[in-house]
């Protein structure tokens, strides 16, 4: 039998996480050309170039903990779930 083959693409949930960054970065280029062809200042739009750099270093960072805050088990039980051992409360009118 032959030996299998390991994945040469990364995990299912990282991949969406990576093709967002992966916008968001084309948006950071895209956004300062089309504003320098309208016209726009050089610094005007070398600012809006480092704000959408921040932003998309920010959400890379949350899309990052996310994914691997997934991918950990839960010590938390699940919400909705009852755990405790007394007897439910009766309200009475």
């Amino acid at each position: 039998m032959p030996a299998p083959v390991p994945p040469t693409h990364p995990e299912p949930a990282a991949q969406p996480a990576t093709d967002v960054v992966r916008w968001a970065v084309f948006g950071c280029l895209l956004v300062p050309a089309v504003l320098l062809a309208l016209g726009d200042s050089p610094g005007g739009a070398a600012a809006v170039a480092l704000g959408l750099a921040a932003i998309t270093v920010a959400c890379r960072v949350l899309l990052r903990r996310s994914v691997r805050e997934g991918s950990r088990p839960s010590a938390r039980p699940t919400e909705g779930a009852h755990r405790s051992d007394r007897a439910p409360r009766v309200v009475r009118r």
